[in-house]
């Protein structure tokens, strides 16, 4: 099995990839790529994006690829390739992103990108550090996790599905804020899993061995 992260000069490669290998040399999940060829995610088992920054940058920078977009849409919207975004990668899964003007996203999940507004003034954006997860939906893909669990956010903008049957889990940010979502072999982590221990390695080794 092969596993490709998309290398599109977004997001922390090294981490993600570590924490690929890791999990992937104890389930015998194969190979781990970082790659920024398109054939290679034409040919991969597994698909992970990941994604730092701002999110017209990160989806400029994917567009820039050659051949990179079409190579992930025949893979995940086609022939149903398991997909991973990770932060900025999982909200390129939405139809639009608002942050500083408005850009389209890839649309494979309903919904829209905005700036996160908590209810609280006090409480600063970005949202940064450990949150509680609160799991609204429970498929296999989210096997051994559980509400309570911690995981590492740094964002200031959040997924709104149009679909709430699309939301798998949020966390309480004085209002929730989401943290889960996914459609079909499509999922995607607001959350950095390569940053949150026990509870990341799990999603990792969740999606290496899902078979949707």
């Amino acid at each position: 099995m092969l596993t490709v992260l998309v290398d599109y000069d977004s997001g922390n490669l090294h981490s993600a990839e570590k924490a690929f290998q890791r999990m992937a040399a104890e389930v015998g999940g194969g190979t781990v790529l970082v790659s920024a060829r398109a054939e290679d995610v034409a040919r991969a088992d597994r698909i992970v994006l990941p994604g730092d920054g701002a999110f017209p940058a990160c989806r400029r920078a994917l567009g820039a690829v050659d051949g990179m977009v079409e190579a992930l849409e025949d893979a995940v919207t086609r022939r149903a390739v398991p997909f991973m975004g990770i932060c900025v990668g999982m909200q390129m899964l939405a139809s639009v992103g608002r942050e500083y003007e408005d850009i389209a996203g890839l649309d494979w999940i309903g919904g829209e990108i905005t700036r996160i507004a908590p209810a609280d003034p006090g409480l600063k954006v970005p949202h940064m550090g450990w949150n509680d997860l609160v799991i609204d939906r429970a498929p296999p893909a989210l096997d051994g996790i559980a509400s309570g669990d911690h995981a590492y956010f740094v964002h200031s903008y959040q997924f709104h599905v149009a679909n709430p049957a699309h939301l798998l889990a949020h966390v309480d940010y004085a209002g929730p804020v989401t943290a889960i979502v996914a459609r079909n072999t499509i999922i995607g982590t607001q959350f950095h899993p390569e940053k949150s221990q026990a509870t990341g390695l799990r999603m990792i080794r969740n999606f290496l061995t899902w078979a949707p």
